[in-house]
């Protein structure tokens, strides 16, 4: 994927660490798929792995963004940090990245149990207690799709 130019480039985001900070505190990421020239969009919550660089999401093992996935793994997401309108300014303050990257589904037990545990301690204040009430048998990994999205390239924008 080839790096674009930014038009307002006084709010391009260069830091590495609020890239990776914006990354940390959002929930939720819209992902766009496209497959035959049809696109396609969600919004999913997210775990997000900083040292393997990626973000894993679960999902039904059925529905349409598997059918675009298994046709298509290339896709494009955003996550939006939002800082509030400005009343009077006709503006609004935000953070906000765009990446993009591949996203599998996953299939090894091992490469499930992390993703989970990565989507838990992201999502959860006790990410223990939850694993231990929905994760009582590797059953319960198998009955959930669980995708990767490993990120290629990651832009940025702020309007602080």
């Amino acid at each position: 994927m080839q790096k674009y130019h930014m038009q307002k480039k006084d709010r391009e985001i260069l830091d590495k660490r609020v890239l990776m900070e914006i990354l940390k505190k959002g929930k939720f990421s819209t992902i766009s798929m496209c497959r035959n020239g049809e696109p396609y969009i969600v919004t999913l919550s997210y775990g997000f792995d900083e040292i393997h660089n990626c973000l894993y999401f679960h999902s039904a093992q059925k529905g349409l963004k598997l059918k675009y996935l298994k046709e298509n793994k290339k896709v494009c997401g955003t996550i939006l940090e939002d800082l509030g309108y400005v009343k009077s300014a006709c503006s609004h303050k935000y953070r906000s990245i765009v990446f993009w990257g591949n996203m599998t589904i996953l299939e090894d037990l091992d490469e499930k149990k992390h993703a989970f545990d990565i989507m838990l301690k992201h999502l959860e204040d006790n990410p223990s207690k939850l694993k231990k009430r929905f994760f009582k048998s590797e059953e319960s990994y198998n009955n959930t799709c669980l995708l990767k999205l490993e990120i290629k390239l990651i832009t940025g924008k702020a309007s602080e």
